[in-house]
């Protein structure tokens, strides 16, 4: 069965920064492009970032130069590093397994709980 635990969300300054984790399982996960998603409240899901099985590495626009994708294969696992969190960081943050359709990056399995992510002004 996959499953994906995400983990190391919560309340935090403006300025501050947080490191998420997602460990997945019931997967070959190196075999795995692996993404971040996050849900604000009262806004579309959007992607946060992907990172293909080999580490190459994609940014939405507003994570650039703020967040890092990485992934250790030896532990199934997919982490974001978000630094200068910004009130509009707000949300709640998903991993997913995927792959690249045209360049993009897709999800292509269940979604995990999520963690949730509270910038403070």
């Amino acid at each position: 069965q996959v499953q994906f635990v995400e983990s190391g969300g919560g309340l935090v300054q403006a300025g501050g920064s947080l490191k998420l984790s997602c460990a997945a399982s019931g997967i070959t996960f190196s075999a795995y492009a692996m993404g971040w998603y996050r849900q604000a409240p009262g806004k579309r899901t959007e992607l946060v970032a992907d990172i293909n099985y080999g580490g190459s590495t994609n940014y939405a626009d507003f994570a650039k130069g703020r967040f890092t994708i990485s992934r250790d294969n030896a532990k199934n696992t997919v982490y974001l590093q978000m630094n200068n969190l910004k009130p509009e960081d707000t949300g709640v943050y998903y991993c997913t397994a995927g792959g690249y359709s045209g360049g993009y990056y897709y999800a292509s399995s269940r979604w995990g709980q999520g963690t949730q992510v509270t910038v403070a002004s």
